[in-house]
């Protein structure tokens, strides 16, 4: 499999093709051509999923192969069913954070990995409220889900130590998330209760991590 993968042959073969169809589809003799980027994307994904699977080693197959099926998904709703570019955005968005969570899982030492993962998927949370009119909302959304993956960061087990520092820009980020929220008058009255509740949740989790 892995030999497949590394092939210029292959991917060399699968270019050309590409690029006949491209420009059959632009002198007007083809159509439909995103049928067959959507197939390649989701055969290369499920080759780099079966390299990962037959081989844990291969940890970082996982990006790629998570990766390119949700592209593939993506576009493949987007040309049957329409779904918008918000939606498109944030489902690729989605699975490539997503692809980075799954290479911790697999493997604890790669705590680095929940940085781009938090990142990514905030950012596809957020790119999916961009046609909602969400405004501030948003923004307060993006900062809370950076201060939530830096706080996953500190308490997530891993094989290098415990990451305390983490608690220093997750707090900030959560602190920026509720100055923005503090600009919403209707939102007012729940900000300070959420606080509160926070930062008993924080006591109670760090007296659990001491006891561990």
């Amino acid at each position: 499999m892995m030999k497949i993968l590394t092939s210029k042959i292959f991917w060399g073969l699968v270019l050309v093709l590409g690029g006949i169809i491209l420009l059959l589809e632009s002198l007007g003799v083809l159509e439909g051509s995103e049928v067959f980027w959507m197939a390649i994307l989701a055969i290369a994904g499920i080759l780099f999923l079966i390299a990962f699977i037959s081989n844990r080693g291969a940890w970082w197959a996982a990006i790629p192969g998570v990766s390119l099926l949700a592209i593939a998904i993506g576009l493949g709703l987007d040309t049957f069913g329409d779904i918008g570019g918000e939606t498109l955005g944030a489902i690729i968005l989605g699975g490539i954070g997503l692809s980075f969570f799954v290479v911790y899982l697999v493997e604890r030492s790669n705590w680095w990995a929940i940085i781009p993962g938090g990142v990514l998927i905030t950012l596809a949370i957020v790119a999916g409220m961009e046609g909602n009119d969400a405004g501030m909302i948003s923004g307060a959304i993006f900062f809370s889900g950076m201060g939530l993956t830096f706080i996953l960061v500190a308490l997530l087990p891993n094989k290098v130590g415990r990451m305390t520092w983490a608690w220093i820009p997750g707090g900030i980020l959560f602190v920026l998330a509720v100055i923005i929220l503090a600009g919403i008058e209707s939102m007012f009255n729940y900000i300070w209760p959420i606080v509160v509740i926070a930062l008993g949740l924080y006591f109670i989790l760090r007296t659990f991590i001491k006891r561990g």
